[in-house]
């Protein structure tokens, strides 16, 4: 991550730490990274997993590429570089949810293993959890209710991931979902299942 341009910075502890958060929450704070390719099923795996655990009285928060787009990263476009910093500002956001106690869904392409090792790198032991979702170009391209991939396949979308730009597979993500072959309540409940046994859920 990159460094900070002023030197003279000092970082400020409160009288609250992340410990008595999580113990006011009875769950462990952690960045849930849901990447994969346009279509594969990262915002509604999102939206569901949120519902389902904030129906469990747990505090969970979506950082949902679309949104961030519209306000923090509204000045970042889709070249390499941006895609870079748009990731490594996310990845700082999420941190500071982390931090909070929060469940943090994080959903975003991030199609570069680079990046997305670069904001494990920032976070603690085990609050970093990627999760792959993974779905075929095929079954992506038959859910593109935008029409992004047919714009992208005529040349109007530039760089588009899976198109005319890379996506790179995690190499070891914590967890694998297959949307192209689970429904959608069994997605949610494999990701749920994976955050429980890891215990990131107090009983």
């Amino acid at each position: 991550m990159s460094q900070p341009k002023s030197k003279n910075l000092t970082w400020h502890e409160g009288q609250v730490a992340r410990s008595d958060r999580e113990k006011l929450l009875g769950q462990r704070g952690c960045t849930v990274w849901l990447t994969g390719l346009s279509g594969s099923g990262k915002s509604t795996l999102a939206v569901a997993a949120e519902k389902a655990l904030h129906d469990r009285g747990r505090l969970t928060y979506i950082l949902d590429g679309d949104n961030i787009r519209q306000g923090l990263n509204s000045n970042l476009g889709f070249s390499p570089e941006d895609r870079t910093e748009n990731i490594r500002r996310i990845g700082e956001v999420a941190k500071l949810f982390t931090d909070g106690g929060a469940i943090v869904f994080s959903s975003f392409i991030s199609p570069y293993r680079a990046d997305r090792d670069q904001v494990r790198e920032i976070m603690s032991d085990g609050d970093f959890v990627e999760v792959y979702v993974s779905a075929s170009l095929e079954v992506c391209e038959g859910r593109d209710v935008k029409g992004l991939y047919q714009k992208a396949r005529a040349g109007e979308i530039p760089e588009f991931t899976g198109i005319s730009a890379p996506y790179e597979e995690p190499a070891a993500a914590e967890l694998v979902v297959d949307t192209g072959s689970q429904t959608l309540e069994e997605s949610v409940a494999t990701l749920i299942e994976y955050l429980e046994k890891s215990g990131y859920l107090s009983s």
